[in-house]
């Protein structure tokens, strides 16, 4: 099982595997910080990019449940399952945070 976990790093040439493994997760941390809906609550209100709430939603939408695809296309079908319940569950409890980001 763990091969088939580890198939796609090991097809891919070696110093072109670190480029996505680094590269991803940063781009992503960035875009986390940097695009933000002015006065949100929930963060200092400061931002590099005013951002739509819709936007914003958006982007936290493919960052949580891109986590769960992440786990699954990595074999991990059961932790991919548990995260998706928890971030099913998260959404519903946030439903507040969703309305208003979707009227900003």
């Amino acid at each position: 099982m763990g091969g088939r976990r580890q198939g796609s790093w090991r097809k891919v040439p070696s110093p072109w595997r670190w480029l996505p493994a680094v590269a991803l997760p940063v781009a992503v941390g960035w875009a986390w910080g940097s695009f933000a809906v002015p006065d949100d609550p929930s963060r200092s209100g400061e931002s590099d990019s005013h951002t739509p709430g819709p936007v914003r939603l958006l982007l936290e939408l493919t960052v949580l449940f891109g986590a769960v695809a992440a786990l699954n296309f990595a074999g991990l079908r059961r932790a991919a399952r548990r995260l998706l319940v928890i971030m099913v569950g998260y959404q519903v409890l946030a439903h507040d945070r969703i309305g208003w980001l979707l009227s900003h």
